[in-house]
């Protein structure tokens, strides 16, 4: 069982199940949700009432995986985790689950012992329905991961924010951490047209950077595919990565009957710079 915390302020105590909420040894509780998932989400954590994406950004990301968008990205990590050697059983968190199709593909695959965070209620509801395998919890990481010291086999971050202390925190000896992001030619056709220009950024120099007081790069894989999506997915590419897309930008791609569009990805896997010469 994936050992997690107390989110109240200064308690920090294990929790453990009992029966449909989890429980720690002070009196604090926290209720499971129907369709299974935690929500550990503190008000001091919280930007807005509805923290996380939008339920339009979550149902649009879910219909896009669903179609195949993300295979390529998915084959891309499950090569990465595989020369990692994790064994069925590790411990496996995924920051900035999502919709949880990732997690859940990877966990399928490899036996997992998985949890998932999310910001997102919505999102992690979605996870919880069609991953009840896998510990869904809401929380928000980057103030915090809610997760016992030590006590992960492998971090992912999929295209999601990154917190490299808190990381580093609960990675178990031997453990990696790996990282997803856009490549410079993600949706380069799609940018094109909705935004009129294309800016190729390095990403992936910007991550290792992020991580370089506390991490050691061990690994670098790209990931890129080429799909040809219809209007009504470009809509949906639009609003799961640019925040719902403004009217403008879903005008122009309404009047396309389609358009092939780069999916691309650099994973970077990172080992702590206490293991790294190990």
């Amino acid at each position: 069982m994936i050992p997690i915390v107390c989110t109240v302020r200064g308690c920090g105590a294990p929790l453990h199940r009992e029966g449909t909420r989890y429980v720690d040894d002070r009196g604090h509780s926290f209720d499971i949700a129907r369709s299974g998932y935690v929500n550990l989400l503190q008000p001091q954590d919280r930007r807005s009432r509805e923290p996380g994406d939008a339920g339009d950004a979550v149902a649009a990301r879910r219909r896009l995986l669903d179609a195949g968008a993300g295979e390529a990205l998915i084959e891309a990590l499950a090569a990465t985790v595989a020369e990692l050697g994790q064994l069925p059983g590790a411990r496996a968190l995924d920051i900035g689950s999502g919709e949880g199709s990732i997690l859940g593909a990877l966990t399928g695959r490899f036996g997992f012992e998985a949890a998932g965070i999310e910001l997102s209620a919505r999102a992690a509801d979605l996870a919880a329905r069609r991953h009840p395998g896998v510990l869904w919890l809401v929380a928000n990481a980057d103030r915090g991961l809610p997760l016992a010291d030590g006590s992960i086999d492998l971090i992912l971050s999929i295209t999601a924010r990154r917190n490299p202390a808190e990381c580093a925190r609960v990675l178990a000896p031997g453990g990696r951490l790996v990282v997803a992001v856009p490549a410079a030619d993600d949706l380069a056709e799609l940018r094109e047209t909705a935004l009129g220009r294309v800016i190729r950024e390095d990403r992936a120099a910007k991550v290792i950077g992020e991580h370089e007081a506390l991490f050691e790069a061990a690994g670098r894989r790209e990931s890129r595919d080429r799909k040809r999506f219809t209007a009504e997915q470009l809509g949906d590419l639009l609003a799961a990565t640019y925040r719902g897309g403004r009217a403008g930008r879903l005008e122009r791609v309404s009047m396309l009957d389609g358009l092939a569009v780069t999916l691309s990805h650099t994973i970077v896997v990172f080992r702590p710079r206490s293991m790294a010469r190990r």
